[in-house]
Formats: structure tokens, C-alpha cells, sequence
């Protein structure tokens, strides 16, 4: 779909970037490669590597990093945008904020954004990232069209999925494999066109099973009602409560709806029955949850309207909800405020998981009876199949996802009382109706496996193979180690 002229030069207008969107080009990108592979060599042969970055999107403890850390300031952007082939050049570091500011201003945007604005494209690809698109698009290293890797060795190696056999093996082992192969340095995506506006659905459906079957024939025909679906997601807020928000782009004129200040995206979404419809810009229906953190800026206090009418607009943003819960971890103030009130402590249940779309209704009946955490975020997946999708034909080792299959991503983030004596109890469930009904859980967050069951489900000989491959001298910690062992 390529937007008329008339439509570009009302999407140029409606971008509103917030960080300068220009490219940096190839010379600055090189300065920074220069700094990154001098900051590497600089770390000891006997120390392990890390970055030296302040903020993060995992949600998972880490130990205390000690000494220097990888240079990665000149690799924090856009290198350049061809609207002709409709690609990016893209550095590892460099935020989907920035990306896509630098996209839209072409009329282009990535296949799949996901939904925070500070996540960057690096870590999207080696962590998986998702978005409404993905049941179109899959996941974000589906659309990487090569990729150059700082690997344990010292050295950036080219990895693509039509080059050498080392390069299609890295390549393909990237994905999921959070850091524990090395890091993205640049990064060339695929892009699509896109109109400067999003017409919105909101479906309410009363029945779980009814919600698993909406997803699955969207997935399956990209249709809902004979109307075309660009994306689409949900929102259980109880078992008799969900809707299925359809979204298709649009280059209809209109007013549009503004989430970015006092209304709150998701609850939006509510009423009492059949369909409702809104209007957003394609800059503000990719950023819907970044204000609101979803919706986690509710334990904040920021959607009560006394105090979000004091509450700075720029700080409306999950960057900001972030470095509250980075204090909240740093000086246990939830947890002071819950033994003063006589309580016991909280234990957070931050998780994304993936099951086949026809356990969806099954997982989510079981979640809701057992885990008191609402609302409930989804979001349906299907692997590239298309015959210019790179790899389409291909599977990812580290996250072993059918092609051909429709799965369901279900997200969940709060916090629950805490059992005493097991502190962990709720994910340990959770990890575990996850593996009754033959799913997995992303890696971003708190896991518990043990090492077996670990290497069934993320690689196993297979992840061995690629690390003996390009961390020879384990500069970098395994995967186990840096999701379970938190290292």
C-alpha cells in the first residue's frame, strides 16, 4: 500500500518527532564501531563483557556489573532510510523512537514495532520482540535483512540468511539469544508503506472461547466482518470481559483521538457491548501503550484524573514508569509500605508467554482462577511464510516456533502477595501451565528452569554449538546464565 502524495505530506506533518530524525550516516557509523571494538579490547582477557548502558527493558535482577563496560554511544541511530527498496540501515543501539520517527518521515515504518519506545532494534532481534503486525509480519528478526554482529571473538561478523554458512548460522541463532552470542552492531530491515492514519475496532466479546476463535480467523485470513485487518491485539479484563481491537490503516481525513495526555488508551477500549470505533495517527497507534506503560502507570497513581492533571505530559512514558520501579527495586519501598500496613511482601509477576491459539482459551481460564492480575494483554504471532520473507522456510533454533501455526503471546505484568517461604511461587506456576499446555515464555523477565528442562525449550545442543561457535573464550555469559542465573 503506497500512500498517495497528498497522504505522505499529511503523515510528514503528523509525525511529531521527539528526537531529531536525521541519519547519521556511514562515516559516524564507523566512529562508533571504531569505539565499540577499542572499548572491547580494553576489557581484560579473563573478564567477561558487558555493556555499558544505564537503562534496560529487562525485568529480570541482574548481579552487579564491575569494571568498563562496551562503548556503544555512536551506535544509538539511524544510518540511513531508502524509500526505494524500502529498507533501513539501522544501528544495534538506536530506539524504536528514533527509528521510527526516522521512518515516518518517508512514509515507511518497520514491519513490527514493539510497543515501548526505548526498546531498541538490537535488543528486539537478539530477545524477540512482538506488536499487533506480528500475525502479518512475525516477530522483528523475521524482517532483518543482514546484520553485522560483535561476536565474543572481538570481531563483527556479517550475518545473513543467504551468505556463508557461518553467516546463516548466526544469523539464525541470534534471535533469543539475549546477548549470550554478542551484539548487534548494524542491522538492515525491511520496511512497509503506511497511510497516515489507523481506523480502530473495539470488539466486546463475553467468552474466552469466542476470543480464541476471533484471533485465530484473523490470523488465519487477515479479515474480520469482509474488512481488511493491519493489526490487530486484545485486552482480557475478566472472563466474561475481552475485546479484540482490529486496526486497519487508513488515508481517510478525520478527527483522531489523542492518548498522550489525560484519556488512558485502554480503558478506551471498554463498553458495555458490541463495537465501538476510534481514529488514531500512525505515530500514536504505534506509541497506544508507551504512555501508559500499558497499563502499569495505574500503580503510579497517574490515571487517577486529580493526579494526572499534575503530571508532567513528557513523563507520561514507560522510560519514565521504568526508573520508578529501577527506585523501587534500589531502596524496597513497595515492600517498607507493605509491612508497615501489615502485609506481606509482593512478588512480581512481570511474563510474556507464547501457546498454539487453540490453548489460549485454556491458559487464560487458568490464569485468571489462579493468578489475581488483570487486565491480561494479546497478541497473535505467525511465523513469515511468504517466499521473500528471508529464511520464511527456516525455523529460529533458540525459540523453535512451527511455521504455519498461529500462536498467541499473553502478557501479564503486576505484582501478587507473596507466599511465605517461596517468594517465586506464582512464576514457578506459571512456568508450569506454561509447559502443561506445550508453550514457551519469553526471556526478558524472571525464569526458573532447570538447566535440562531450559535446553529443551531454548536450543539446547544447538545453543552450545553457536556459543563454542562465536564466544570460544566465553567473553559473554551463557543463556542460561543470564536468564536464570541472572548474570
Amino acid at each position: 500500500m503506497r500512500p498517495a502524495t497528498s497522504s505522505l505530506a499529511t503523515l510528514s506533518r503528523l509525525v511529531r518527532p521527539t528526537h531529531a530524525s536525521a541519519c547519521v550516516g556511514w562515516s559516524a557509523h564507523a566512529e562508533g564501531v571504531d569505539r565499540l571494538l577499542a572499548s572491547f579490547a580494553a576489557v581484560p582477557a579473563e573478564q567477561q563483557v558487558r555493556l555499558a548502558k544505564s537503562t534496560s527493558n529487562l525485568f529480570r535482577e541482574r548481579s552487579r556489573a564491575r569494571g568498563p563496560g562496551l562503548d556503544t554511544s555512536g551506535l544509538t541511530g539511524v544510518v540511513e532510510v531508502d524509500p526505494a527498496t524500502r529498507t533501513a540501515e539501522v544501528q544495534g543501539m538506536c530506539t524504536y523512537e528514533t527509528l521510527v520517527d526516522a521512518t515516518l518521515a518517508h512514509g515507511l515504518l518497520p514491519l513490527v514495532v514493539p510497543q515501548l519506545k526505548t526498546i531498541t532494534l538490537g535488543g528486539a532481534v537478539t530477545g524477540l520482540g512482538i506488536e499487533s503486525t506480528s500475525f502479518r509480519h512475525g516477530l522483528p528478526h523475521e524482517s532483518v535483512l543482514s546484520m553485522d554482529v560483535l561476536t565474543g571473538t572481538g570481531e563483527v561478523v556479517t550475518a545473513a540468511p543467504d551468505g556463508t554458512a557461518e553467516e546463516q548460522a548466526l544469523w539464525r541463532g541470534f534471535p533469543n539469544s539475549y546477548g549470550s552470542l554478542g551484539y548487534a552492531v548494524r542491522l538492515r530491515i525491511e520496511l512497509e508503506e503506511v497511510p497516515p492514519f489507523v481506523a480502530l475496532r473495539s470488539v466486546r466479546l463475553d467468552d474466552l472461547d469466542a476470543v480464541q476463535d476471533t484471533l485465530a480467523r484473523v490470523a488465519e485470513t487477515g479479515a474480520h466482518d469482509a474488512e481488511r485487518v493491519d493489526a490487530v491485539d486484545a485486552v482480557v479484563f475478566a472472563a466474561d470481559e475481552s475485546y479484540v481491537v482490529l486496526a486497519r490503516w487508513s488515508d481517510e481525513p478525520g478527527p483522531t483521538s489523542d492518548y498522550t495526555g489525560q484519556q488512558v488508551y485502554y480503558r478506551s477500549l471498554q463498553h458495555p457491548s458490541g463495537t465501538t470505533h476510534d481514529r488514531l495517527t500512525i505515530r500514536d497507534y504505534v506509541w497506544r501503550w508507551d504512555t501508559d506503560w500499558f497499563w502499569c502507570s495505574r500503580a503510579f497513581g497517574a490515571q487517577d484524573p486529580r493526579v494526572r492533571r499534575l503530571w508532567p505530559r513528557r513523563w507520561l512514558r514507560s522510560s519514565v514508569f521504568w526508573r520508578l520501579v529501577a527506585l523501587d527495586r534500589r531502596f524496597a519501598v513497595a515492600d517498607r509500605l507493605e509491612r508497615r500496613a501489615g502485609r506481606p511482601p509482593r512478588e512480581r509477576v512481570v511474563q510474556d508467554v507464547e501457546v498454539e491459539v487453540g490453548r489460549t482459551a485454556d491458559f487464560l481460564r487458568w490464569f485468571l482462577a489462579e493468578v489475581p492480575v488483570e487486565p491480561v494483554w494479546l497478541c497473535p504471532l505467525r511465523l513469515r511464510e511468504s517466499s521473500d520473507a528471508p529464511g520464511a522456510d527456516r525455523p529460529w533454533p533458540l525459540y523453535p516456533l512451527r511455521p504455519g501455526r498461529t500462536y498467541v503471546n499473553i502478557g501479564f505484568w503486576s505484582t501478587v502477595p507473596a507466599t511465605p517461604g517461596d517468594p517465586s511461587a506464582c512464576n514457578r506456576a506459571v512456568e508450569l501451565a506454561v509447559g502443561r499446555m506445550g508453550g514457551h515464555k519469553s526471556l526478558y523477565s524472571e525464569a526458573f528452569y532447570d538447566e535440562a528442562t531450559f535446553a529443551a525449550l531454548y536450543g539446547g545442543d544447538h545453543a552450545h554449538r553457536l556459543k563454542t561457535r562465536f564466544d570460544p573464550g566465553s567473553r559473554f555469559p551463557t543463556l542460561y546464565d543470564k536468564a536464570v542465573r541472572r548474570r
